[in-house]
């Protein structure tokens, strides 16, 4: 409670440069960024496996899809443990 009064008493926002909440936020972004990425890539990997199991001949999608995903989570869970090691 008292940060916000000095906070507020130095005019600063939540965002400007010098706060707390402006340094989390790239993290925050990155984060968002990545989690949206593996989701629209395990989506994509689901479906093009689907499709293959209903005999299409979309096996190079399908393998294609599942690398990507797996490098996706990989760089994910490389980010998150470099930042938190910080």
């Amino acid at each position: 409670m008292e940060d916000r009064k000095a906070v507020a008493d130095s005019g600063l926002g939540d965002l400007e440069p010098g706060t707390r909440q402006r340094a989390l936020l790239r993290g925050r972004v990155s984060d968002i960024a990545w989690t949206a990425l593996c989701v629209v890539l395990a989506l994509w990997a689901v479906w093009s496996a689907v499709a293959r199991a209903r005999g299409a001949t979309a096996w190079a999608y399908c393998a294609v899809a599942w690398v990507l995903l797996a490098v996706a989570l990989t760089l994910r869970w490389r980010a998150a443990r470099r930042r938190t090691s910080l």
